[in-house]
């Protein structure tokens, strides 16, 4: 079956921009420190546990300690994303590849899709990988079985494509550096938001709470559920690794606010690319 016309330059550009990242030293030497950080943790996923002379079953701390590592791959991923993603429309207008490829019969479009899709798979093949030697490390050393860990790690890849989207939009109307921190930002305030959110939910603090007299739905609870829920949709994800049913699987929800910022996000990016100027 051939391919349509209209997905070939879009695919070539796609395998030209994963080629070239992987060439990159910053690439193969982020990939060795993940790696590394990866076998250094090993030593925790040892056999028996003692907390206050009791035994604790090794695979609730195993699965606890694979949690863990799986938030710390995804967050070290989403950053090195950003780091990616400031810089290609830069260097590809720098040494003339983007005014190349848009001389040709390329649409601007087609040349964004390439860019966002070859990115977007190298990084999401690269956090399957390092995802992958934990869920080795669990299986050899502890005949523990944990397959809910590639799931995990392909639902969380949708964070990744928010990221790359959204740098590509902010780095075409600021300097890269602080479109990278924007992105950062939203993680953060986003992360800070879930917290309060937690806390104030327990019952602790309800009881230590006085009684709302007015409303719930306030200005602060719009922003609270229409902001890029990052942290929300990791969560999600990690909730499926070493769950017993559907009560431990975290709220849909962010995953699919972080769906719908993604489609936003990647038409508005499609937009002011067609009308900036290329030199």
């Amino acid at each position: 079956m051939k391919m349509p016309k209209v997905l070939r330059p879009i695919i070539s550009i796609a395998k030209y921009t994963l080629v070239d990242e992987v060439r990159q030293k910053s690439f193969i030497i982020m990939f060795v420190i993940f790696a590394l950080f990866i076998f250094m943790v090993r030593g925790c996923y040892q056999g028996s546990y003692m907390v206050d002379g009791q035994e604790i079953k090794a695979g609730n701390i195993i699965i606890l300690i694979s949690k863990i590592t799986f938030h710390i791959i995804a967050g070290g991923v989403m950053f090195l994303t950003g780091l990616l993603a400031m810089r290609i429309f830069k260097r590809d207008r720098y040494d003339g590849t983007q005014s190349c490829v848009l001389s040709k019969p390329i649409t601007r479009w087609q040349y964004v899709a390439g860019k966002t899709l070859g990115l977007w798979i190298l990084l999401v093949v690269f956090m399957f990988v390092l995802h992958g030697i934990v869920f080795l490390i669990t299986s050899v050393k502890l005949n523990l079985i944990i397959p809910e860990y590639f799931f995990a790690s392909v639902l969380c890849s949708l964070n990744l494509l928010f990221v790359i989207v959204t740098v590509f939009l902010l780095s075409l109307a600021m300097p890269d550096i602080v479109a990278l921190l924007c992105v950062i930002g939203i993680g953060i305030v986003g992360s800070v938001a879930d917290g309060i959110y937690a806390i104030n939910h327990t019952a602790m603090v309800q009881k230590m709470m006085p009684p709302i007299t007015q409303s719930d739905f306030t200005v602060w609870k719009v922003i609270y559920y229409l902001w890029p829920k990052l942290s929300g949709a990791q969560r999600f994800a990690c909730s499926f690794i070493g769950a017993r049913g559907f009560s431990d699987i975290a709220p849909l929800y962010p995953l699919i606010n972080v769906f719908i910022y993604c489609i936003i996000i990647g038409a508005l990016l499609f937009w002011f690319f067609g009308k900036k100027d290329i030199t």
